[in-house]
């Protein structure tokens, strides 16, 4: 009761504190929206003071698996860019190609993460996806070469993990695709950054795997809380936290004391080489780790979700794979980059379901966006200093005005099409980035789609049959069931039928 007491006492005080720092602030905003023509966007209305129902509305449609249906149906009922409030404090959203180029690009000074690192540092410490200005750009120019295609051009580092992906799998019956494929990733990641899997393919223990889980659903839940993230955490927390730092030192212990060998990964004695600080080495592993385990898990997951979904697409896929089998030699990296077939189902997957749907950047100093204000929604807004600012790329990627009139269907087809998006240089640049952009751009894109794709032929190599189990739901797109933690996972799992020959 105690804690309720203080809790509360404590909203009082910060709602009083933003009341009185909005007053101050107003006067000298009025003269800055009139001297670049800003107009306000649409105001998402609250119902409850303070803005408190859309907190409640997040963590309601969050635990019935439908948070990206609410953030769709906000932006749908109120405009491409949006503003809202909450504790007094305003928020902008925005899925606006204009705007992200401003956000991600041109204006790329005026933002920063806000609250990312302090919401994430018990997890993820200092790391590339946590740092801003000059650390971040170390990190960038540190791990980049790291990164180049020339490391994985044979496949050879994929290889060992997908035949121990293949070797757990049943040569017949009903699986769940999306746990194995998130055991699938991290071995991969491992093999790339060590020189040697951590083989979470042959064993039945996942400490790991369910420390790292544990502590980012609750990261999520913090993020959402934005600068009053310290109300969520807890022993829980701070346990998995733990247990996900021990398992990096772990595996730094075992790989810096083997000498370098011709063939071995050099990832992880290079970044050691930079970063002689341990809890910094530390950082820069589970930030890596996180990236190339979660994101293209969920990208494999999605992809056989809609494969069984859609048989057409299957057998013209099929088709591309069976052609594949026959070329002479062994597989490689441009072989698959010329599956066109392929890369435009892997294309159009990212596009519904982008692994990190949602992210945010906070204005370092008041800035203006070139759209979304005024009664026709194209004037410039105002961005006032402190103020986040969140798109969601799962909604963007589902506007009709930029992928046409069917954008909520699967259908790998659209990419040899002239889309809208294709009319406007800004919107064909910046109105599809499953990957981020500008800067930020992720570094590890193509070895993403590189593994994603070669997965992806190896499975329908083995398994001439993959179909949907019966029983199975097939929901519209978008309506079935989703997890949100970082990235975006099935809530109910990629269950298939497989069948050998």
């Amino acid at each position: 009761m105690l804690a309720i007491v203080v809790i509360v006492g404590f909203l009082i005080l910060e709602v009083g504190r933003r009341i009185y720092n909005n007053k101050r602030q107003l006067k000298e905003l009025e003269l800055l929206s009139c001297q670049y023509g800003c107009e306000p966007p649409p105001l998402l209305q609250n119902q409850r003071p303070f803005g408190l129902d859309r907190l409640e509305q997040i963590f309601r449609a969050d635990s019935e698996s439908r948070l990206m249906e609410l953030f769709l149906f906000h932006f749908r009922q109120t405009g491409w860019t949006l503003k809202q409030e909450f504790l007094c404090t305003p928020a902008y959203g925005t899925v606006d190609p204009e705007n992200m180029e401003a956000i991600l690009s041109s204006k790329f000074h005026d933002f920063d993460n806000g609250p990312r690192r302090d919401v994430t540092f018990p997890m993820f410490g200092d790391g590339i996806f946590t740092q801003d200005g000059e650390p971040w750009r170390k990190s960038r120019d540190m791990l980049r070469p790291q990164l180049f295609h020339r490391h994985y051009e044979d496949l050879e580092v994929f290889k060992t993990p997908l035949d121990d992906l293949l070797e757990a799998l049943p040569r017949s019956g009903v699986v769940d695709l999306q746990p194995l494929f998130f055991r699938l990733t991290l071995d991969v990641t491992t093999a790339f950054l060590f020189g040697e899997s951590v083989h979470s393919l042959r064993s039945t223990t996942h400490r790991f795997a369910d420390a790292f889980d544990a502590a980012q659903q609750i990261v999520t839940k913090r993020f959402r809380l934005q600068d009053m993230y310290w109300l969520i955490g807890g022993k829980s927390f701070h346990q998995a936290c733990d247990e996900v730092r021990q398992f990096a030192d772990e595996i730094i212990d075992q790989n810096l004391a083997k000498k370098e060998t011709p063939g071995r990964s050099k990832f992880l004695q290079s970044v050691a080489k930079e970063t002689e600080d341990r809890t910094a080495l530390r950082g820069q592993i589970i930030n890596i780790l996180t990236a190339g385990r979660d994101t293209t898990a969920c990208l494999l997951s999605w992809v056989f979700f809609l494969l069984v979904r859609h048989p057409a697409v299957m057998k013209k896929l099929r088709e591309e794979v069976d052609h594949l089998s026959t070329l002479g030699g062994q597989l490689e990296r441009s072989h698959l980059r010329d599956a066109k077939y392929l890369q435009s189902v892997m294309k159009e997957t990212l596009r519904l379901y982008p692994s990190v749907p949602v992210n945010t950047r906070n204005a370092v100093r008041t800035t203006v966006l070139p759209t979304g204000g005024g009664p026709d929604r194209k004037s410039p807004i105002l961005i006032p200093k402190g103020s986040s600012v969140a798109f969601s790329v799962y909604t963007m990627h589902r506007r009709p005005d930029l992928f046409g009139m069917d954008a909520e269907l699967f259908r790998p087809e659209r990419w040899d099409e002239d889309m809208p998006i294709n009319h406007n240089p800004i919107h064909q640049k910046w109105g599809y980035i499953p990957f981020s952009a500008g800067p930020r751009t992720c570094l590890g894109l193509d070895f993403a789609l590189t593994e994603a794709a070669y997965a992806v032929v190896r499975i329908m190599q083995k398994y001439p049959s993959i179909r949907l189990p019966k029983g199975e739901a097939v929901d519209l797109t978008g309506v079935e069931k989703q997890k949100m933690t970082l990235v975006l996972q099935i809530k109910d799992g990629c269950k298939v039928e497989l069948e050998s020959t």
